[in-house]
């Protein structure tokens, strides 16, 4: 029973990062389209990253209180209302307007993107069996999968928008993610807790030590990545793909939502496969921890080395978007594993009886980096170009590093619980 609640707890988060995944590039290259500045951009990503902040504080409260799949159900429910709620931008408002009203969609979707993530998560937790190096395994195959799918989500997103155009790709997602919500509704198995009343929102903040260091890790950590992968690198390489023409925007459309889906699906694949990759089967956990400080120095040397050769090349040239392309998907792959050990560590650090109130905390701590990543991606691009991006990302991957090395577990692993006790 528990295996099936755990197949319907994936093919649901599936579906819906398949969603977020479009619908962020179907933005992203509808408004540059629209000659919005990189700046005007990321503020289009603002509010969803500020929602995100804010929905997973409290997510975790939510589902110790009411269940896991009622907070699964409203994620769901809410990304249907945002994409069906941005078919009605209407192309004569003004900037001003668009731009606010974007904004706001885009936090009832960030908003939905936090509650499914946190309810999935948190299913991992209280489902996987208690063998050794079980917990591992089963959420990296969930991690893994999920990011796989979202950046299919973005070939996707940037497909619809060249063939079928902005607003029939919206309404063909929206009405294909309800139908998937009715189906998990009618049939998700028994093996989801209910949740306990007596649960208080002040419990949502952690004091365990080695858990809040690893949250403000995972905050540098993905403020890292965003702080190029939102604004800085998709505008680039439109910049250095695109002739200008309608048929050129279009191969740009293609070329760019094609290079973000391989990256991201990469990154899920490595994901998945980090145990097998770090043989974690045959490691106890303050062996993985270690291999966590370890992976994270490695990671800011990366976006360094890319900064200084975008530097010193000066201007866009094919050789410079070669070595940016490989040197990203070398950054993809050490992330990947970071990511990967962090999400263990959430749920190997936390106590069953209050893993939605870890996991809400700890991915509080990731929206709060995506938010700041996004902020900073639209302001260096436009201060000092990509070059200045990288760098960025360089000093947030080795404030991670600096963190993770302070992270100290307290006490034997804990075993898997119930939230209904």
């Amino acid at each position: 029973m528990k295996g099936a609640a755990y197949a319907a707890v994936t093919a649901a988060y599936w579906a819906f990062m398949l969603t977020d995944g479009a619908m962020r590039m179907l933005v992203l290259l509808h408004f540059n389209n629209l000659g919005f500045s990189p700046i005007t951009l990321a503020w289009l990503f603002l509010l969803y990253e500020i929602a995100g902040v804010a929905t997973t504080l409290s997510a975790g409260w939510l589902a110790a209180r009411f269940g896991l799949a009622p907070t699964l159900y409203g994620g769901l429910a809410l990304q249907v209302a945002s994409l069906a709620a941005l078919t009605q931008l209407d192309p004569g408002w003004t900037l001003a307007v668009s731009v606010a009203f974007v904004m706001v969609v885009q936090g009832l979707s960030g908003v939905a993107k936090d509650l499914a993530k946190m309810s999935a998560k948190s299913a991992v937790k209280l489902l996987a069996p208690e063998a050794e190096g079980a917990l591992f395994r089963w959420v990296a195959a969930l991690t893994g999968s999920k990011n796989a799918v979202k950046g299919l989500g973005f070939g996707l997103g940037a497909m619809l928008l060249a063939l079928v155009g902005f607003r029939p790709a919206l309404w063909a997602m929206a009405i294909g993610l309800g139908l998937i919500l009715v189906a998990v509704v009618a049939f998700m198995p028994r093996g989801l807790p209910a949740g306990r009343r007596d649960a208080k929102f002040a419990e949502v903040f952690s004091k365990n030590r080695a858990i809040n260091r690893l949250a403000a890790a995972r905050l540098f950590l993905f403020g890292a990545r965003d702080v190029w992968f939102v604004v800085g690198i998709p505008i680039y390489f439109e910049g250095v793909l695109s002739d200008g023409t309608p048929a050129g925007m279009r191969a740009a459309f293609f070329a760019v939502g094609g290079f973000m889906a391989l990256w991201v699906v990469l990154y899920g694949g490595v994901q998945a496969a980090a145990p097998r990759l770090l043989r974690a089967s045959h490691r106890p956990r303050d062996e993985l921890v270690a291999m966590a400080r370890r992976w994270a120095g490695g990671l800011a040397l990366i976006p360094a080395a890319l900064a200084a050769v975008a530097l010193l090349a000066g201007a866009p040239a094919l050789w410079l978007t070669l070595v940016l392309v490989l040197g990203l998907l070398a950054f993809g792959f050490v992330f990947a594993v970071n990511s990967s050990l962090h999400s263990y560590l959430i749920l190997a650090l936390s106590r069953g009886d209050r893993v939605t109130m870890d996991v809400g905390f700890y991915y509080m701590a990731n929206a709060a980096g995506r938010l700041v990543g996004t902020l900073l991606s639209g302001l260096t691009y436009e201060l000092g170009g990509l070059p200045l991006c990288l760098a960025t990302a360089a000093a947030m991957a080795a404030a991670s590093w600096r963190l993770a090395r302070d992270i100290q577990p307290a006490g034997p692993p804990a075993a898997s619980g119930s939230l209904s006790r």
